[in-house]
């Protein structure tokens, strides 16, 4: 009896997750007006979705549209693509298989890897071991609990000095389902504490400045994509009288709030929220960068996919006031990132780079007097997109280092 019970309970967990045989990513290629229209009639007819851009609304002309396709659409989608003359590919031929394919060590026991995706246990274990072994470099303050009441933990890494010191901030984790993000914080974390001493420019950074890291912003959402739906991407907040979880956390800062690029429907992917700061999440990390304002020299926030390093603005077209400075520091950013295996990225502002989208934590920072406001969108350009291998983690991670500590030292030497 006991033994029909425990295979009971475990279909009954299995049953809770969301598999995705035979699904699809496509990558369209709209020329024309009448490409865009089809889009988004599919969008409308179909639950397609959209990997990059974030939503139908953000389509246009000349972008690629990565979308994921249900098996069951397949057919429409494959015959509607057939009797358009809308270029388009496969990228990926099953997102089960290569949902499976991402991890590199199946079977094996799961303990804390800085070469692997750890689950929200294994981050939140690190967070206190990495703290209490490092005291001299590492202290830990919780700002918040989410909303189903996990610690939100930022770790401030720096030399322990009697004065108040400037500061960068760095966050990953917004969107649940880019795990290369959260794994590039702890890399980061490793990093900077394993260089202290031994790189010069690691050692000048943490004996003058701060680095607050907070490794996962929307952890409700990062441990459902390990649990229930690798694809998840939103918050998971409740409403009563919606039956839709979830608010896009980067939608949902007070920067051109629900403008362009966000939705107001709780159903959407990128549902702004009901207000500004709605998103318990959202409102611990602004209450924490507001109340250090005075401290805080650069914001950097950490996203996956498509090789772009975005700063602001994307709710607008306008440019920021320092357009010029933070473009010349992305592109000399860039560059330190190419350097190591020869990945391009882009740089730009979010609206005209990628697509607007108001309600960014980086426009946000911006705005409040963060000048050195950046988003990073990590590898890859779509062969993967957000199911990048584990073993892609470490070279991912390795060149993004030297662009954040390219950018950390630009700040350090003209803190304002």
């Amino acid at each position: 009896m006991k033994v029909l019970l425990f295979f009971g309970l475990v279909a009954v967990a299995l049953a809770d997750v969301t598999r995705f045989e035979g699904e699809k990513v496509f990558r369209l290629k709209p020329l024309l007006e009448e490409h865009v229209t089809l889009i988004k009639e599919l969008a409308k007819s179909i639950n397609v979705d959209f990997w990059s851009p974030e939503s139908d609304e953000q389509v246009t002309i000349g972008i690629d549209v990565d979308i994921r396709v249900p098996a069951m659409y397949l057919d429409i989608v494959s015959t509607t693509l057939g009797q358009s003359d809308m270029e388009h590919e496969v990228l990926i031929e099953d997102v089960q298989r290569a949902v499976d394919g991402q991890s590199d060590s199946e079977g094996s026991p799961r303990a804390h890897s800085y070469t692997k995706y750890n689950t929200w246990s294994e981050i939140e274990a690190w967070i206190s071991s990495i703290s209490s072994s490092n005291p001299s470099m590492i202290s830990n303050q919780v700002i918040g609990k989410t909303y189903e009441g996990r610690s939100m933990t930022v770790l401030k890494l720096g030399k322990k000095s009697s004065s108040t010191k400037p500061a960068i901030f760095l966050d990953c984790g917004i969107h649940a389902r880019e795990w290369i993000s959260p794994a590039f914080c702890q890399w980061f974390v490793q990093e900077a504490l394993s260089t202290y001493g031994s790189d010069s420019q690691m050692t000048s950074l943490l004996d003058q400045m701060d680095v607050f890291v907070l490794p996962v912003i929307n952890i409700d959402g990062y441990d459902y994509t390990h649990k229930s739906n690798r694809m998840w991407r939103k918050t998971r907040s409740k409403r009563s009288g919606s039956s839709c979880f979830g608010a896009d956390p980067n939608r949902n800062f007070d920067a051109g709030w629900c403008t362009l690029g966000a939705s107001s429907n709780p159903c959407s992917d990128t549902f702004c929220g009901y207000s500004p700061e709605s998103e318990i999440e959202v409102k611990n990390v602004a209450d924490f960068i507001r109340k250090n304002k005075s401290i805080i020299k650069a914001y950097i926030t950490i996203h996956s996919y498509s090789q772009l390093l975005l700063f602001p603005y994307s709710y607008t077209y306008d440019l920021a006031a320092h357009h010029s400075e933070l473009l010349k520091v992305a592109e000399g950013a860039s560059a330190a990132l190419r350097s190591l295996y020869g990945t391009s990225y882009t740089s730009g502002p979010g609206a005209t780079t990628i697509y607007p989208a108001a309600g960014g934590s980086d426009d946000w920072a911006y705005d409040l007097g963060i000048k050195y406001s950046y988003t990073f969108e990590l590898r890859d350009t779509g062969r993967y997109g957000f199911l990048l291998p584990e073993s892609q983690i470490k070279p991912t991670c390795e060149e993004t280092m030297l662009a954040v500590k390219y950018i950390a030292a630009y700040v350090q030497k003209n803190l304002y």
